[in-house]
């Protein structure tokens, strides 16, 4: 089977990426693999990523998101993530994962004021 992969746009000294549909584990580790290449291979100190699309979650992609925020740190990109819906939030609260110190805004628009802002 064939993994799909997550599109990564680059803007200015960020990355943008706006994930359309479900992710099963192998999608969610290519896209761990994928970012963390483009972090480096642009220098990017900045990352969005897109959940709007996103109506489901189970604790291993949670794991994933997660790992993708603290590894980038460790890059130098602060990361913030964006247009988590309801039931998102729901099912990680009851799966008991925490998102420590994760910059969260509501959409893409309000992601990249608040990036704007974290790097001032």
């Amino acid at each position: 089977m064939k993994t799909s992969r997550i599109p990564i746009l680059k803007l200015y000294n960020n990355l943008l990426i706006s994930i359309q549909w479900e992710l099963d584990d192998k999608t969610a580790m290519q896209f761990q693999e994928d970012l963390l290449k483009k972090i480096h291979e642009t220098g990017a100190t900045g990352v969005v990523i897109d959940l709007t699309s996103v109506d489901v979650i189970d604790s291993f992609i949670a794991k994933i998101l997660g790992d993708c925020v603290n590894m980038s740190k460790l890059m130098g990109a602060t990361v913030v993530l964006t247009g988590i819906q309801p039931a998102v939030a729901i099912t990680l609260i009851e799966l008991g994962i925490e998102l420590e110190d994760i910059h969260t805004a509501l959409d893409l628009e309000k992601g990249l004021e608040l990036l704007k802002e974290l790097e001032d």
